[in-house]
């Protein structure tokens, strides 16, 4: 796939022209995912834009490729980099990552001294953020502003987030704390060293969270106990 005639900038007003496609994408792709996010309409997504709070990427001939907004919570303390969407023809060709290189640069830029966080069901984009520096959290460590939660109401998987109190869902939680942080260099490593473990642990999440409660009765050998813990520090299994 050609890159070389893409174009990633900061939204303008005149890019609403793009709220609705960009959005039918989001529902489409979060369908076939099986996972589901938390539903923007097309006004929601133009406001952001014309608060120049997006990221987009078109080629050199006006074609919509790839979009990311920001959201503020807490007063500004916490910032989410939310609604990554590729359009499928330009996925793994390295837009997600230039798009989220982007937006996390404007919410610097824009709120230099908020935690910036993200949620995700999705091991690439793990990578992608632990490159930019975030790091695997609970959710105990995400907002708490009531109007952050709410926003998950249209998500498929609403009713697990609450029957888990807010504590754990089917996305990873993954933060970036200005005042304390590793380096880009550091989390990377950490993440390309436990890559495969991260992996599974994302597959045993899905099947945590879906099987609920029953077949508990299935003991764990040596390796079991450490995924335990590791599920646990990162998860709140």
């Amino acid at each position: 796939m050609d890159t070389q005639n893409i174009i990633i900038r900061v939204a303008t007003p005149q890019d609403k022209v793009y709220a609705k496609i960009i959005t039918d994408e989001m529902e489409s792709s979060a369908k076939a995912r099986g996972t589901g996010i938390a539903r923007r309409s097309p006004e929601y997504i133009a406001e952001k834009m014309e608060q120049g709070k997006a990221v987009i990427a078109v080629t050199n001939t006006g074609n919509w490729v790839g979009f990311c907004y920001i959201e503020t919570w807490s007063h500004g303390e916490y910032v989410a980099n939310s609604g990554l969407i590729v359009v499928p023809a330009y996925r793994k060709s390295g837009v997600a990552k230039a798009i989220k290189q982007r937006i996390f640069n404007l919410s610097r830029e824009k709120y230099p001294d908020a935690k910036i966080f993200g949620l995700t069901t999705g091991l690439a984009v793990m990578k992608i953020n632990s490159e930019l520096g975030y790091e695997p959290v609970t959710y105990s460590e995400l907002t708490q502003d009531p109007s952050f939660w709410e926003g998950c109401k249209s998500c498929v998987n609403y009713e697990t987030l609450m029957s888990k109190d807010r504590q754990n869902c089917f996305c990873t939680a993954m933060l970036y704390d200005p005042k304390d942080h590793y380096k880009p260099e550091e989390t990377k490593e950490f993440f390309e060293k436990n890559k495969s473990g991260f992996e599974r642990l994302l597959r045993f999440k899905q099947w945590k969270l879906f099987k609920k409660k029953d077949n508990s009765g299935n003991g764990g050998g040596n390796g079991n106990s450490k995924i335990k813990s590791f599920l646990f520090h990162y998860f709140n299994f």
